[in-house]
């Protein structure tokens, strides 16, 4: 049946660094691109639009006060994505003119959170062109938290497409346990996993997750280089001195759900890379272990998941 093989694809692109008209004109002509390489689901990067905030581990990004955190951090906010504006628009329009089902990666500066403050934000969009379903990231990783927000439970869900089921997680939320869980007792088959950019991220949790979920894992990196400094970024010239020479390396690759590589991590520059699945495979790994299924105990372990959207203020009407 035609429904049981997809062709995916992970786009491993650079920002437009802190420009994020130019980043969502960049993301929606590589949906066109995937489109035209048969594509069903394209992929990119977390944060990828307007970038990720890689200053902060090289320029003393935890000294309080700092004129030169400030200055960055509001250019990230004001080159940030909201979602309610618009801001998507154009990739929306790709997805639905193309009929490509799109997961990509933004800063999301919401309004129903002040309109000041970000998060690392996964959005759906469907093969309407409609956002289906935004998740912010759980829990900011390290450094991150010097810019980010964490998130809550409200993006955690799946959506079929063909005979699919698919879910996405931000980067190292794939490393916890009761997100991946979350997402194998609500179908999932197919695992997307967005990362800003390493090789040394993707090549052992991609398999993890694969062998442990009896699911295709795609995971989808961003590139990023000192080339990609701007003039116009503050503080341009102390980046420049700062940042290593390769930010973001890709390490976009696909997993099978017997945990074996289907393509191995792809390291530097931009490419697309494409993967013909098949869901035969998973029904056919699941027949020694399912996770949420078979083997499975929820009269011993049950995991409670909520899915509230979190919010500091409720008006009433």
């Amino acid at each position: 049946m035609a429904s049981d093989t997809l062709m995916i694809a992970g786009a491993q692109i650079a920002p437009v660094w802190l420009d994020r008209s130019a980043t969502v004109a960049k993301i929606a002509a590589w949906v066109h691109r995937a489109a035209d390489a048969g594509a069903t689901l394209v992929a990119f990067g977390e944060a990828l639009a307007p970038g990720y905030p890689y200053w902060i581990e090289f320029t003393d990004g935890a000294r309080f006060n700092d004129p030169v955190q400030k200055a960055l951090h509001a250019r990230y906010l004001e080159q940030a994505v909201q979602i309610e504006a618009g801001h998507l628009d154009p990739v929306c329009a790709a997805a639905k003119a193309r009929d490509v089902t799109v997961i990509v990666g933004v800063i999301e500066r919401p309004s129903d959170r002040g309109g000041h403050s970000v998060f690392a934000s996964l959005v759906y969009i469907d093969a309407t062109g409609a956002v289906r379903n935004v998740h912010r990231k759980l829990m900011p990783t390290y450094e991150e938290r010097l810019s980010w927000s964490p998130g809550d439970g409200h993006g955690l869900r799946t959506f079929p497409l063909g005979d699919f089921t698919v879910g996405a997680l931000n980067c190292w939320e794939n490393w916890m346990p009761l997100a991946r869980a979350a997402l194998y007792g609500m179908g999932e088959d197919l695992h997307v996993a967005i990362w800003p950019g390493s090789v040394r991220n993707t090549e052992h949790i991609t398999r993890t997750i694969a062998r442990e979920g009896r699911s295709y894992v795609l995971s989808v990196g961003g590139v990023l280089t000192k080339g990609d400094i701007q003039d116009a970024m503050p503080h341009a010239a102390l980046l420049r001195e700062r940042l290593p020479a390769v930010m973001g390396d890709g390490g976009t690759c696909v997993a099978g759900p017997d945990g074996e590589w289907v393509v191995e991590p792809v390291r530097g520059g931009e490419q697309l890379v494409t993967a013909t699945i098949e869901h035969r495979r998973v029904r056919e790994e699941r027949q020694n272990f399912d996770a949420a299924g078979h083997y499975a105990r929820p009269d011993v372990l049950h995991l409670v998941v909520n899915r509230e959207r979190q919010t500091t203020v409720r008006l009433s009407p």
